[in-house]
């Protein structure tokens, strides 16, 4: 047969109309990565902020009659009064820190458990506040010598506040995407 003879392509008839191709889904070669939120790091933090709030329903100084939410009433009314340097003159900065921590720890509680691909994030910002929490608590414990017999109930449940906010920093820090 000759170059001539030779019958060309055969054309291809349009497809009908509304026809769309079947597309062949690409499967990677390497592990996809997927959102999880970070339990352990929400559990910790959420506990954190129970503390938190348990130390105002305890008194925080053996023979006394004052709870932590009396004590936090009165930095507060220091703010009011005086501003910030009346209320760290008077003392009564370290419950209202170790209060407001617990509740910034309790919410990044929350968000930590939302799904994301990472929550390094909010571990810093977890780490920060923990830390804070952990100054506002150190001090009144060096003030008396690092005695646990002149600390009550409330006390001990605002030094949860920063080892569970770390604790759950640190799990936040390292929980990385779920790989598949």
């Amino acid at each position: 047969m000759s170059e001539r003879e030779r019958p060309g392509p055969t054309p291809v008839p349009p497809p009908p109309a509304g026809y769309a191709p079947r597309t062949v889904p690409e499967h990677p070669d390497r592990p996809v990565r997927r959102r999880r939120p970070a339990g352990l790091a929400g559990l910790l933090l959420l506990l954190a902020g129970t503390a938190a709030g348990l130390s105002l329903l305890l008194r925080w100084l053996p023979g006394s009659d004052l709870t932590g939410a009396d004590l936090v009433r009165r930095g507060w009314d220091d703010l009011a009064a005086g501003g910030v340097a009346r209320l760290l003159a008077d003392g009564f900065w370290q419950p209202v820190a170790v209060v407001l921590a617990g509740a910034a720890l309790g919410l990044l509680g929350l968000l930590v458990l939302v799904p994301a691909r990472s929550h390094r994030a909010l571990g810093v910002l977890a780490l920060l506040v923990a830390l804070v929490a952990a100054v506002a608590v150190a001090v009144p414990l060096a003030a008396v010598g690092w005695d646990a017999a002149t600390i009550d109930t409330g006390l001990w449940c605002a030094l949860a506040v920063p080892v569970l906010g770390l604790l759950g920093a640190l799990s936040a820090l390292a929980t990385g995407p779920r790989r598949r």
